[in-house]
This record gives structure tokens, C-alpha cells and sequence, in this order.
């Protein structure tokens, strides 16, 4: 066993993941020594899993797709962000077992307003989906003040479940795909899964407000069917979710370090 503090990424696939080069180049940034690796863990292995790597004395996990929400029930205790969004994708080390967390809202709104110049108050957004991604940011989002957030999905019965849940936060609008046709929106960000499969959720058309912005949780290929929809249907500013990737290992790694590392040299290599 190190003597060094162990963190690692689990998930099922995470061999794509960019987070053990995120943490080892905050780390170093910082002079800190740490280890941190990736885990491919089945779902059914996630609960064996942690026990043992408590035992074995790690110190922290992100949990990536599928197991935030699972990890969620898994937790001893949870922040109000990881109650809010029903997912975790931070565990942090307690002495009897772990602590969940959610910074996917947080680095979300880092990334748009920070690194991205993209003002949220005053203006009409729109997330698409109504799985765990687009829970776990809705309370950030209502936080700066939009004029109008709404939550949009093939059915209706999930907007309107989680616009009822979160309705202490702020007032969500619950909308179908196909409901939104003549409306439009300042802010459009996809927070559903569609882009893996290389498709996009069946929208209308016309959704974008003059100087409309589109961003996409996803990164890498996942993100390219919404970004070229988005251009395509005359977005002035399209943007993939590396920045949020980034931002959001940031948060992670101040709850478990007590620092929070600078993020713009790490994305700009992730970029380049």
C-alpha cells in the first residue's frame, strides 16, 4: 500500500475518463502528492466495492455513469447539493464511511459564467432531459437568477415530477420535446445522453432566442450531433461540457484537499 493519498474515478466505461490527467496536473499545480486512478466497476460491484476501499484506506471517489444515483443511496450522510440533484459523484472519506457530494452544478455554472463570458440572469434557459445530469444542476441554475428556467422531456411526467420536488429552490417549468415549438430561448444546454448514440432529442425548430447559446454536458464526440444541430439552427455560441469536466474535478478536489486548484491551464491543454 502508498502512503499517499488515493482517489480514483468509478465507472462503467471509464476508460475514456480525463480525470486521473485533470487531478494529477491540480496536484501538481499545487505541489501536492496524491495517486489517482480509474475503475471500470460493474453496478451490481459498487457496494462490495466501497466497503473494501474503505477498509483499504482510500481517501476519495468521483463516481461517473451509471452509479451517481445509486452511489447516492450508498452514502452515510450527503451534501444539500447531492439531496437536491438525488446523485453523488463525490465521495469524500469519513471515519465510518463516505460522504456524498455533488459539484456537476456547481462546475456547470463555473464553466458558463467564468471561462465562457455567458450571463445566466435575466435570461431564458432551457435543459433538455430529465435524467440525473439535468437534476443535479437545476438548483445552481436557479440560483442566478434566470428569467425563466424550464425543463423539457419526451413525456411530461418527469419535469413535472422533478419541477414539484425542486419547487422550494425556485419556480421550474415542466415541458414536453414538442411543446416548446414557438418558444425561444437565450440558453439551451442538453443534459440528455442522445449524443452517445449520435442522435438529438426531437425538438422543434426555431428555438433560439437572437445571440441564443447552446451547450452540451457531454464532451468529445458525444457532444457533436447537439453542437451541430445548435449551429445549424443559427446558435451565435456553441460550447461542449470539457469546461464543466474540468470546473466540476475542481470542486471535487477542494472537498477533499481544502484547496481549490486554478483550472484555465488544465482545460487549455485538454483543449489543445
Amino acid at each position: 500500500m502508498s502512503d499517499l493519498d488515493r482517489y480514483a474515478v468509478l465507472g462503467q466505461p471509464v476508460g475514456h475518463s480525463k480525470s486521473p490527467r485533470i487531478h494529477a496536473a491540480f496536484a501538481a499545480s499545487l505541489g501536492q502528492k496524491l495517486l489517482y486512478e480509474a475503475y471500470e466497476i460493474a453496478p451490481d460491484e459498487l457496494g462490495p466495492s466501497l466497503s473494501r476501499f474503505h477498509a483499504e484506506g482510500w481517501a476519495g471517489f468521483n463516481l461517473t455513469v451509471p452509479h451517481k444515483q445509486v452511489g447516492a443511496a450508498l452514502c452515510e450522510s450527503r451534501s444539500e447539493a447531492a439531496e437536491q440533484a438525488g446523485a453523488v459523484n463525490t465521495l469524500i472519506r469519513t471515519a465510518t464511511g463516505w460522504h456524498g457530494d455533488n459539484t456537476d452544478g456547481a462546475g456547470l455554472v463555473r464553466d458558463l459564467t467564468a471561462n465562457l463570458g455567458v450571463a445566466i440572469k435575466g435570461k431564458r434557459v432551457l435543459v433538455l432531459g430529465a435524467g440525473g445530469a439535468a437534476r443535479g444542476i437545476l438548483v445552481p441554475l436557479l440560483a442566478e437568477g434566470p428569467a425563466e428556467l424550464a425543463i423539457s422531456n419526451r413525456n411530461p411526467w418527469k419535469p413535472e415530477e422533478i419541477a414539484a420536488a425542486l419547487k422550494p429552490h425556485g419556480n421550474i417549468v415542466p415541458r414536453t420535446h414538442l411543446s416548446l415549438k414557438g418558444d425561444r430561448y437565450d440558453l439551451i444546454i442538453n443534459a440528455t445522453s442522445a449524443g452517445h448514440s449520435g442522435a438529438i432529442p426531437r425538438l422543434p425548430p426555431k428555438l433560439f432566442a437572437d445571440g441564443g447559446i447552446a451547450y452540451d454536458l457531454n464532451y468529445g464526440q458525444a457532444a457533436v450531433p447537439f453542437m451541430v444541430w445548435a449551429k445549424s439552427e443559427g446558435a451565435a455560441q456553441v460550447s461542449d461540457g470539457l469546461g464543466m469536466l474540468v470546473e466540476q474535478a475542481a470542486e471535487a478536489f477542494q472537498r477533499w484537499r481544502g484547496v481549490r486548484p486554478a483550472t484555465a491551464a488544465v482545460l487549455a491543454e485538454l483543449r489543445g
